[in-house]
Order: C-alpha cells, then structure tokens, then sequence
C-alpha cells in the first residue's frame, strides 16, 4: 500500500511524499496548530510529526512562527508554495476516496472498520501489555509448587534474607524460623511451600499454627530474577489452599505499608486489614490483615 501510493503521487506530477500527508493536510485545513497539537491529532509523537514539519519546511511547503494569541507557542502554517499545492493534493485526494471505496467493495471485508476495531481494541490495553501477559502466562506455567524439604533450608533462608534485607533489617525472630525452621515452624504443625522455576528454588510461603485454628501467613518471599511472573500469588494461593484442608477458619499476615506490591497481593487474595491484632516480634509490623476462610 505505502509503495503504490508513492505511485500515485506520481501519477499527479506531485514532488510529494506519502507520509507527509497527514501533517500537510491538518495544517492546510486548521493552520495555525503546533507540532504537539498535530501530533495529537494524528495519532504519533511529537518527534515523528516534528520531523516531517523540518521536511516540509526544507521543501518550502510550511513555515513555522510565533502564534498570534502567544508569542511563546510555535504554529505551523502553509507557505505560499503550500497553499498553491494545496488544490491538487485535494483532487488526488477525492480521487483516491472514491478508488478506495470501489476497492472495498471488492473485498469481503472492510479494511476501515477493521482498522479501526484494532486501534479501538489497543487503545483500550496495549500490544506489549498484551504480550507481555502472554509471556507472563506462559512462564508461568513452568512453576511448580512443592512441599519443603530439609535440604532447601539453604535456599528458603536465602530467599527470606535477600528479600527482608532489600527493604528492612534481619531481625532475630527471622533468623530463628530460618535457621532452624523444622523445629520453630514445621515441628509446631506449621508447614512451608516453596516454588520452582525451571528446576531452581525462587520462592517460598511458610503457614504459621496460631491459637483458635487459625494459622500466619509469613516468609513470603520471591527472588528478584522470578518476579513478574505471578509467583507470589501462587504461593500464597497455595497457603490459602493448604490453610482451608487443614480447616482453619482464619489466617493472619503482618507486613509493612510500604510494601505495594504486596499489599495488593494480600489484598487480591482476599485479605482485609485488622486494627486489633496481637503484638508483633517484628518491629517492621505496622499493619496486620486477616482472611476468614469458610468451613
């Protein structure tokens, strides 16, 4: 399409290129517009519409000055070359409407309507958001959910300190469940998860028994190489699960109000924040949020 519409601008003996039309036509129809205000018009950035205003100003077919309601904004109009170029441009351009409509008459589809669907449907969530979830998906896939093991110690004290020490400081009821977590955490019926992304350990989720049936959520903990890939709600979606087969009926978080990311996890999971919690080991705690589970 780009190639024969440099052939029709040939056609009328005009010394013109095809990507400058946008641009000229706004200007012929509404002068007096800056480069930013083209560019939103059509649709580019401002670099590209900038560019083919230096092009069409080389030509001689527009000149850009100081706006007449503000001296400190730069307009862009037609030059006298411009504007007398500006009748054949506008025949070729009702020539080329009525050969397009005969070509999608031809066609079993409409090329404008379909255009149009694309650009609504990106405007709505971009190409590379699209991908990106894609991708996202999956990688995603290739994660895996297992029970902890007394040879991944190394890896779940690892992950909990590269990702504590990012934010706060290692305080001793951390190194106490990482250092000896059989005997602070599993030995007292809790339970840790950790997960797998392609045959390495970059996550975990620990399940705290409290009082009351009910259980923490806590050593949460993804490592920076796995982000972005939904680890995080799979562990905790995990914990959820295993929580609701041991019938608890309530689970408990502490975190810290800084942390974005994952108070909208937290909360994504269903988890609402408490102001009568207990008190805290940890003297990074400043919210605490619970999940009641049904039985």
């Amino acid at each position: 399409m780009s190639g024969q519409a440099a052939e029709v601008y040939a056609l009328y003996h005009l010394p013109f290129e095809p990507r400058w039309f946008p641009v000229f036509y706004l200007v012929a129809e509404q002068p007096g517009q800056s480069v930013g205000e083209l560019a939103h018009r059509i649709g580019q950035t401002h670099a590209a519409v900038s560019q083919v205003v230096k092009e069409l100003g080389k030509h001689g077919l527009v000149c850009t000055e100081r706006g007449a309601g503000d001296l400190r904004r730069n307009v862009v109009t037609l030059t006298a070359k411009g504007a007398a170029l500006w009748p054949a441009l506008q025949e070729q351009t009702n020539d080329v409407r009525l050969a397009t409509t005969a070509l999608l008459e031809e066609t079993r589809h409409n090329l404008w309507l379909a255009m149009g669907e694309l650009e609504h449907a990106l405007a709505q969530r971009s190409l590379a958001s699209r991908v990106k979830a894609v991708r996202n998906q999956r990688l995603a896939a290739e994660v895996r959910i297992i029970d902890y093991q007394p040879a991944y110690q190394a890896d779940f004290k690892r992950l909990n300190v590269e990702w504590i020490e990012h934010y706060f400081r290692l305080e001793p009821a951390d190194l106490r469940a990482l250092d000896q977590p059989e005997t602070y955490i599993l030995e007292r019926d809790g339970h840790i998860l950790l997960a797998t992304y392609r045959e390495e350990i970059v996550g975990s989720c620990a399940l705290l028994k409290m009082e009351n049936n009910a259980y923490e959520l806590a050593k949460l903990a993804v490592s920076p190489a796995a982000q972005g890939l939904g680890i995080g709600y799979q562990l905790g979606q995990a914990a959820l699960d295993k929580a609701q087969a041991l019938s608890a009926r309530r689970v408990y978080l502490e975190s810290n109000t800084k942390l974005d990311a994952a108070l909208q996890l937290y909360y994504k999971l269903g988890f609402h924040k408490i102001v009568d919690g207990p008190p805290s080991p940890y003297e990074r705690c400043n919210i605490q949020m619970e999940l009641l589970l049904s039985t």
